[in-house]
């Protein structure tokens, strides 16, 4: 019976939702009839915050106002064993293909490939062409796909989302800019807001931007124009696919004045004590075990120890990061009004998630040699931190209050550089309302929307043969079939830089790039505090080889020279 209904499914295009949906349905009694129609395919919103820390959002412990997101969080499933990769294009090669990082082009950050890396498969820095991403499949499959926030999966013309399925786009090639639009450049290079920011709608480079141009009010702005105006087309009978990857909270720290204002005052006791009320806070929201651990501070100085010169330049960078994450809220809350008002919101599955752990980079204390180019033509006064041409970024204190009880932050494979905020919403999904530890992968993202889509997740041979989809979908878990996401058998690589990791249940190998491998077992220890290496060599060992076949299967190089450990 079993066998039948996935057959059943595939034949007739239903999702494992729609089927479940569907037996419900039946049983209701006088509406037995209309049941044995398919079920409206859902709508999907993904929605991504850049460098967002674990503990910012209100629903995993922070004191920033982000009503919306605590809306949507609560009334889903909180995933806080969701993993990304350790930086921004890595993951979202993973995430729009369902691909390990490698096999999508994406085994190194494009910007960062090493001499010795460079030429080699899976180093190409831009999306290959043997992977499909989501948004080609569900095109085929029916549906609009829309586009509005950043790229950093190419910077060619042929590189843009507009030729990797995406019907209507607008986006910001690069890796970062300036949130207020400054230094606009036609040309694009693998930079960021050092060389200049592109942007493009629908394949076509833009040379001006309106004046009151802000990245996160803009990016939902276009994208609810998007849904409204092809709702109202030819189209506005199919389900839709819409992606939304803020450039917010990423340096450089900026936001309007009036939303800067909201949080005057609000960090003057520092970081030390921030980060003790978010772990107190995530206690008391079930988030995290009471007895639990958290990893010491990585770096950076007390509070107590800075000079007031120094808090203050501190405190005012966290006051703009706050106002950043609060406006990105506010510009969810205007994409759900929007969807309530054309009427299709109860039929969108909204995933949310962090692209990496929290950044750690600090503009004053940390240069090198790109960030003293930023800062060279940046306006560096006290006065104009936050607003356009200033080039703020808040450091290792901030982030480690953010990302706790995590170890380190964002380019590292620890769990303070991959372990990041999200949840799923929607009616019918299973779990709603839980905080579920289980471990998932930015991977499983795509096969769960194809699965919900009634969409295939295989191909068909052709004269190119396409990677395969190495995610898993969470509908079995979502919905009672499966006890977990990953099988407690099964091992989940991860490589970036000189860090690499295994994962396999609830243990974990690492090495932070200082070439010592460590154990630990996250479910007891989601603080990685205690090494379990003397204690299980026989599981180091196992681990040990699982990774070197992971690695040998998607092709890692390691860096020559070895980068020094995060």
């Amino acid at each position: 019976m079993q066998g039948s209904g996935k057959s059943g499914a595939r034949r007739y295009g239903w999702s494992p939702l729609a089927l479940i949906l569907s037996a419900m349905a039946l049983c209701v009694g006088p509406g037995a009839a209309r049941a044995a129609e398919p079920p409206k395919r859902p709508n999907f919103l993904v929605i991504v915050a850049d460098d967002l820390g674990f503990s910012d959002i209100g629903a995993f412990g922070g004191e920033i106002e982000t009503p919306n997101l605590d809306a949507l969080a609560t009334a889903g499933v909180r995933l806080t064993g969701f993993h990304t990769a350790p930086t921004c294009s890595p993951t979202r090669s993973m995430l729009l293909t369902g691909a390990d990082n490698h096999t999508a082009g994406f085994g190194t950050m494009a910007e960062l490939v090493a001499a010795n890396q460079r030429g080699q498969p899976g180093y190409e820095g831009y999306l290959r062409s043997d992977v499909k991403t989501v948004a080609e499949r569900l095109s085929a499959a029916g549906y609009r796909t829309l586009y509005s926030g950043k790229w950093h999966l190419g910077v060619t013309p042929d590189q843009d989302p507009s030729k990797r399925g995406f019907q209507h786009s607008f986006v910001m090639v690069q890796a970062s800019h300036d949130h207020f639009g400054g230094y606009l450049v036609t040309s694009p290079t693998l930079g960021d807001s050092v060389s200049g920011a592109t942007y493009r709608r629908n394949g076509v480079t833009l040379t001006s931007l309106p004046a009151d141009f802000y990245s996160s009010d803009a990016f939902a702005t276009e994208l609810i124009a998007q849904i409204k105006s092809t709702r109202e087309g030819r189209d506005g009978r199919k389900p839709f696919f819409a992606y939304l990857p803020f450039t917010a909270p990423h340096y450089p720290l900026q936001a309007p004045a009036e939303t800067i204002a909201k949080y005057k005052g609000r960090y003057d006791e520092g970081y030390d004590l921030l980060r003790e009320r978010r772990l107190k806070r995530q206690v008391e929201l079930g988030l995290l075990d009471a007895k639990t651990l958290p990893h010491p501070m990585a770096k950076g100085p007390r509070w107590e120890t800075l000079s007031g010169e120094q808090k203050a330049s501190l405190t005012r960078r966290m006051e703009i990061y706050a106002a950043m994450v609060d406006r990105l809220d506010m510009n969810v809350g205007r994409v759900i009004a929007a969807l309530k008002e054309t009427g299709e919101y109860d039929d969108t599955v909204i995933f949310f998630l962090a692209d990496n752990g929290a950044e750690a980079v600090d503009s004053e204390t940390s240069p090198g040699a790109t960030m003293r180019a930023r800062l060279a033509r940046s306006d560096t006064r006290f006065e104009a931190m936050g607003g356009p041409n200033t080039f703020p970024a808040y450091g290792p204190g901030w982030a480690g209050a953010s990302t706790a009880p995590s170890w380190l932050y964002k380019a590292s494979v620890s769990e303070g550089g991959t372990r990041v905020v999200s949840f799923v919403t929607g009616k019918g999904l299973g779990r709603a309302g839980a905080i579920d530890p289980t471990f998932a992968s930015v991977m499983d993202i795509t096969p769960t929307m194809l699965d919900l889509a009634g969409a295939p997740k295989t191909d068909k041979p052709g004269k190119l043969p396409v990677q395969p989809i190495r995610g898993r979908s969470w509908m079995p878990y979502l919905t009672g079939q499966a006890a977990r996401i990953y099988p407690a058998d099964q091992p989940v690589g991860a490589h970036l830089f000189s860090e690499r990791a295994l994962r396999q249940g609830d243990w974990k190998l690492i090495d932070v790039g200082d070439e010592t491998w460590r154990l630990f077992n996250i479910a007891q220890d989601p603080g990685e505090t205690v090494d379990l290496s003397a204690k299980e060599p026989a599981r180091k060992a196992e681990l040990l080889k699982a990774y070197e076949a992971y690695a040998k299967e998607v092709g890692v190089i390691m860096p020559m020279p070895r980068a020094p450990p995060r």
